[in-house]
């Protein structure tokens, strides 16, 4: 069974721990290079990364782009939703069913 982990700045990620997810709260960039790369080795189906660290990692996101697991989806922090984390579920919704389910023919 996979593992859900959640990756970025402490305060935006601790109140995953309560939910029972396995938090990992990172302060630099090599960092987060570092835990991503531990926690895609290491049984985690899916991992949370707020938005903000997800923007610093994106040439490292983009090596599990074509992989089944993990899957990494992003979450806005404290500081607020910058829509990229809407923007990438949209577009692999897209992939997957051919077509933008959100569009209105109105």
């Amino acid at each position: 069974m996979y593992k859900i982990a959640v990756l970025g700045d402490y305060d935006s990620i601790y109140g995953f721990a309560t939910l029972g997810l396995d938090t990992f709260p990172v302060n630099t960039r090599d960092e987060a290079t570092e835990t991503l790369a531990k926690l895609a080795g290491g049984g985690y189906g899916i991992i949370y990364i707020t938005e903000a660290w997800a923007a610093e990692l994106k040439h490292e996101i983009s090596r599990y782009q074509e992989q089944l697991t993990p899957a990494i989806i992003q979450i806005p922090g404290i500081s607020g939703n910058t829509g990229a984390g809407i923007a990438g579920v949209k577009k692999s919704v897209e992939v997957a069913v051919g077509s933008d389910i959100l569009f209105s023919n109105q």
